[in-house]
C-alpha cells in the first residue's frame, strides 16, 4: 500500500486547529509517543508506518516509503510512524489535589513540557483558558512524550471557573511571596501567565496568593523564568511540602 491523495490532504489538514475541530483528529509522531496512545484509551483512526512489524496488531494501517513519510511528517527528522486518533470527548474537571491552571500560553513547546511536567508530578488536572494554544497541535503533542494520555487537559472561561472554586488560589508572580517560605496546601490551584506578558488582570483579581521563584545569582539581573522551568520548580514545592 502507498499513500493516497485523500489521506494526504486529511493529515496536511490537521496541522490546522480548524481541521482538528472538523474531523475531530489530531497526529501523533515517533514510536514513543504513538506507543504511548496506543496503550491509553486513546482510539486509533489510522497508522501510517515504514515498517509495519510492531504494529501487526493495529487496525487502519498503511504501509509507507520513507520518502511518503517525510511528506507528511511535521518533524524534521522523521521517526519510522505516524499515526492519527480520534479527539476524545472532553471530561469533566477533575477537582481533587492540586490543579493547573495556564492562562494564555502561547507556546506550543511549553504547554507540551507542562503537560509532561503535571504527568511527573502527579497533577490529573490543567485547565487552560480558551485562548491557550490547542494540547492537541503537533507540537504539544510532540513536547508531551505521549504524557497527553494521562493529564486531564479542559478549555473554559478562567473566571468563571475561579469564581466557583473554594480552593487556595495562588499565583506566579515575580514580586510574590517567596516560595521556599510559603506554606502550600495539598488542595490548591496554581496558576501560570502568558509567556510575555503574565496572569490577564482580570484572572488576577480572583487570586488570593502569590508565590515566586527567588534569584540567587549575585547580580539577579535575569528578567525572569520560562514559564515551563517556573512551572517545573513550583510543582515540585507544592509536592515536596504536602
Amino acid at each position: 500500500m502507498s499513500l493516497s491523495k485523500n489521506q494526504l490532504k486529511l493529515i496536511t489538514s490537521l496541522g490546522q486547529k480548524k481541521y482538528r475541530v472538523i474531523h475531530n483528529l489530531f497526529i501523533a509522531e515517533g514510536t514513543k509517543v504513538v506507543n504511548e496512545f496506543l496503550n491509553s484509551s486513546f482510539q486509533l483512526e489510522a497508522l501510517f508506518c515504514v515498517d509495519d512489524s510492531e504494529y501487526k496488531n493495529c487496525n487502519n494501517i498503511t504501509l509507507i516509503s520513507k520518502t511518503e513519510l517525510k511528506k507528511i511528517s511535521k518533524l524534521s527528522a522523521p521517526n519510522n510512524v505516524l499515526a492519527i486518533f480520534k479527539i476524545p470527548t472532553a471530561k469533566s474537571i477533575e477537582n481533587e489535589g492540586l490543579v493547573l491552571v495556564l492562562d494564555e500560553l502561547n507556546d506550543p513547546g511549553n504547554l507540551g513540557t507542562i503537560i509532561r511536567l503535571s504527568d511527573w508530578f502527579g497533577v490529573k488536572q490543567i485547565v487552560c483558558s480558551k485562548n491557550t494554544v490547542d494540547c492537541y497541535n503537533a507540537k504539544v503533542v510532540q513536547a508531551s512524550m505521549g504524557s497527553l494520555s494521562r493529564v486531564n487537559i479542559t478549555y473554559t472561561d478562567l473566571e468563571t471557573y475561579l469564581k466557583n472554586s473554594e480552593k487556595p488560589k495562588f499565583a506566579s508572580l515575580m514580586e510574590g511571596e517567596n516560595v521556599y517560605k510559603t506554606k502550600l496546601p495539598k488542595d490548591a490551584i496554581l496558576v501560570m501567565g502568558n509567556e510575555a506578558n503574565g496572569i490577564s488582570k482580570d484572572v488576577l483579581n480572583l487570586l488570593d496568593n502569590s508565590v515566586s521563584i527567588p534569584r540567587f545569582g549575585n547580580l539577579k539581573q535575569t528578567e525572569s523564568l520560562n514559564v515551563a522551568t517556573a512551572t517545573a520548580i513550583l510543582l515540585s514545592e507544592f509536592k515536596r511540602l504536602t
